[in-house]
């Protein structure tokens, strides 16, 4: 705090410069008069909107997200416990578990963010089809899939489509029921596999050999995430039985 000090009170005060206040400009002082409201009227200002409506936009989740990340990321009024909230039926139990391509629903009041929010879960474009192998694989087509069975059996057929993987909505639908019941963190603990330690995941019930051995690339590397055990699944019946839709049976 500056010491206290005498100061000579000027002998005669000019009404215009009464109430002045000097702004330093670089070694300048301008002496700026402060007039009051009944001199001149203020200068309207912007007062932020209070309770704005949170906007809702789909969020597709990247390998190294978290919640909480997501969460920060766009503003979610009540943080990552309520963005958590949203999402559990498509997340499941764990909070910490979200897998790559896990579509979110993100309710957010920042502009800003919603508009990041939008374009970080536009589909990707497709890049060209490589030659040869069903197994090859490009992105998926620029379309939007619901976030369920029914979004990602029609997701799954558009990449096997792509990469030349024969098979159709019922034979893919009829074996997800009969394996998982469509519920894609499905695991076996119990069977032959998974006494060798390599239980059967997913919608289709792969084992993690047969999902490296036929992963489609361009889907998430992780047999947890529907469109990839699908996809995946499809490729090994392909490959054994000529098509998903001649499987009737454990395979």
């Amino acid at each position: 705090m500056p010491g206290r000090g005498k100061h000579r009170r000027a002998r005669r005060t000019n009404p215009l410069t009464r109430g002045a206040v000097a702004v330093a400009t670089g070694g300048a002082a301008l002496t700026l008069p402060l007039l009051g409201a009944t001199q001149a009227s203020a200068a309207p200002q912007a007062v932020p909107q209070a309770n704005q409506p949170a906007k809702s936009v789909t969020y597709t989740v990247a390998k190294g997200d978290t919640l909480y990340g997501i969460a920060d990321k766009y503003d979610v009024p009540g943080g990552w416990k309520q963005l958590y909230k949203d999402n559990r039926a498509a997340v499941g139990a764990d909070p910490k578990l979200i897998h790559p391509g896990l579509k979110l629903k993100v309710k957010t009041t920042g502009t800003a963010a919603a508009e990041k929010a939008t374009k970080s879960s536009a589909p990707a474009k497709p890049a060209a089809k490589p030659a040869g192998g069903v197994a090859q694989a490009t992105q998926a087509s620029a379309k939007t899939y619901a976030n369920n069975l029914d979004g990602w059996i029609r997701e799954a057929l558009d990449i096997m489509a792509q990469n030349g993987i024969p098979g159709s909505y019922d034979g893919i639908y009829r074996n997800i029921m009969r394996e998982s019941s469509g519920n894609p963190q499905a695991i076996n603990n119990w069977d032959s596999n998974a006494a060798k330690g390599t239980p059967s995941k997913g919608l289709l019930q792969v084992i993690d050999p047969t999902f490296a051995a036929y992963h489609v690339p361009g889907t998430a590397y992780d047999p947890f995430d529907p469109v990839a055990n699908i996809t995946a699944a499809c490729n090994y019946a392909a490959d054994r039985y000529g098509s998903i839709d001649n499987v009737n049976g454990p395979y």
